[in-house]
């Protein structure tokens, strides 16, 4: 096995080398503290530099405007399902969500456990969620409309905006965050657990407009308040420091090496034709996902059958490429292509693929 192979895993998933070879050069003696990252106080002034670093990093990238807080929660967005509805529905609200998939399904249903009232307002679950829906009806008066902007199983994403009625959208962006520019006055709070996009598992960032700040209510637990977090610096209690850190170079790699979201998105947008456009070539390989709804990050595919899916896996680990079994609640086979992932490993992917083919197709 090679000291590093390229890992295509959905999550926890690759990070820049770069990242890691910072993280290595700091982790003894973080900037002269004389303690590692792992060791210093969330109180001291090393760690207040590296959270006020981050913010303004995500405040770039995302063209943030006064309005928007930079947060980072814990519990990841699985937490979210259940903190969405709590926070901004009251008992005469109702939401509108949109149902792509394995993870919106588990939003709907954290709101509904709740009691509160949700529209699901579109779906692709006729045909086992391989597509975005279009033809998405806002309901008038809807506190928020939730998507799920990336879709890791099914291998679909948005690549529009959908019309929600005037309503301020609510995405979960765990697996798609920072991948391209977004407008992101069109979203009432955007979050994402780190560990696709982002960073290490063990912290979500939440992107919150005040607006809906102004609707949490008093009445909720501490910790389950988006305001507590707002008011308290992400710091009320003690965060995951080390996951933040990281998280912040990253977000220095997309600025600083990668050059922002703009020179992103062509990044990822030729990883994505390079191993779509040899999917679609061939009649070994299937594409899971409709065209017009694949996935930048995740190309979920099929081969003729389960043994040549499961030799297809070895042997590619075999070669220094590795975590490409699909997920599995569905099977088949998946390339995690995101932001970390560079053009080159899949190129080196796609070399193999059309090998394994040769050899069994």
């Amino acid at each position: 096995m090679a000291e590093r192979i390229r890992n295509f895993n959905a999550g926890p998933a690759t990070l820049p080398l770069p990242v890691l070879e910072e993280i290595r050069s700091e982790l003894k003696n973080f900037r002269g503290s004389g303690m590692s990252i792992l060791e210093v106080s969330h109180r001291s002034k090393w760690f207040d530099d590296v959270i006020e670093d981050a913010k303004a990093r995500i405040t770039r990238l995302l063209n943030l405007d006064e309005r928007y807080k930079v947060l980072f929660l814990q519990g990841g967005a699985s937490m979210q399902f259940a903190m969405v509805p709590m926070n901004f529905l009251s008992e005469n609200d109702h939401a509108d969500y949109v149902n792509t998939g394995t993870w919106s399904t588990k939003a709907v249903k954290e709101a509904e456990i709740q009691g509160k009232r949700v529209n699901v307002v579109a779906s692709s679950e006729d045909r086992n969620f391989c597509y975005i829906p279009k033809n998405i009806r806002p309901t008038p008066g809807a506190a928020f409309m939730h998507i799920t902007t990336n879709n890791t199983i099914k291998g679909t994403q948005y690549h529009f905006l959908p019309d929600s009625g005037g309503a301020p959208l609510v995405a979960d962006m765990s697996s798609d965050i920072l991948c391209r520019p977004t407008d992101v006055s069109r979203f009432g709070l955007i979050y994402a657990g780190a560990q696709k996009n982002l960073g290490p598992a063990g912290v979500t960032l939440a992107v919150i407009r005040q607006d809906m700040l102004d609707r949490v209510p008093d009445t909720l637990p501490t910790m389950l308040k988006y305001t507590t977090a707002a008011d308290k610096n992400s710091m009320f209690n003690t965060p995951p420091c080390f996951a933040i850190y990281v998280v912040g170079l990253v977000l220095k790699w997309i600025e600083e090496t990668i050059g922002g979201l703009g020179a992103m998105e062509a990044r990822n947008k030729k990883k994505a034709d390079t191993i779509y456009g040899y999917l679609d070539s061939t009649d070994f390989y299937n594409a899971t996902a409709d065209p017009d709804s694949r996935s930048w990050m995740n190309v979920t595919f099929r081969l003729p059958g389960e043994d040549l899916e499961k030799k297809f896996v070895a042997e590619a680990l075999e070669n220094g490429l590795g975590g490409l079994k699909g997920h599995r609640s569905v099977g088949g086979c998946r390339a995690s292509i995101y932001n970390a992932m560079d053009p080159e490993g899949v190129d080196e992917l796609v070399a193999f693929m059309k090998e394994f083919e040769k050899k069994n197709g």
